[in-house]
């Protein structure tokens, strides 16, 4: 069974075969962690995702990781919270499952995942990490090269809630 673990960081700095893109539809850089990925990727990254022609919502994308100490970029479009009825969890377990898909198809053996949605799309903290741990727990189950899982938390709140969630069995 792979390791699933829980850190509070950078996810820029993570030595891991993929981190993953909180990104827009538009894959060409944006704020909070699309924005940090893009300026530490260096502008290669933004070459690289012109050429991908965009990514719809609950998809991902993958490009190299160019300047960064990850190997990949794999680029998640989650969903923007509109009150939970309108199809959000589905599409970030996607955003999850489709990420961990790509990492298998090219071999990848670690990756890293920010909090996707709970920043400027407002996606309530709690909710998607409940999404985010049982989607990667259940595709693990599966025949996969990924081998670790990184949850990386920029601030105390996700990690914490990680943290209790994993600890406590709970996805």
């Amino acid at each position: 069974m792979a390791q699933v673990e829980v850190v509070r960081g950078d996810i820029t700095s993570q030595v891991v075969d993929a981190i993953v893109n909180a990104a827009n539809t538009s894959l060409l850089g944006g704020g909070g962690v699309d924005g940090a990925i893009h300026r530490a990727a260096g502008p290669e990254l933004v070459m690289a995702c012109r050429q991908l022609n965009g990514c719809a919502t609950g998809d991902a994308k993958i490009t190299s990781g160019f300047r960064l100490p990850a190997k990949h970029v794999i680029h998640a479009v989650g969903p923007v919270w509109r009150g939970g009825r309108h199809g959000e969890s589905d599409l970030l377990a996607s955003c999850y499952k489709r990420s961990l898909e790509l990492a298998t198809d090219h071999g990848l053996t670690s990756i890293a995942f920010p909090n996707i949605s709970t920043g400027i799309y407002g996606y309530p903290k709690a909710e998607a990490a409940r999404v985010a741990i049982r989607t990667v727990q259940s595709f693990l189950q599966a025949q996969t090269s990924v081998g670790q899982v990184i949850f990386v938390c920029f601030d105390s709140d996700n990690y914490e809630l990680y943290t209790d969630l994993l600890t406590q069995g709970l996805g």
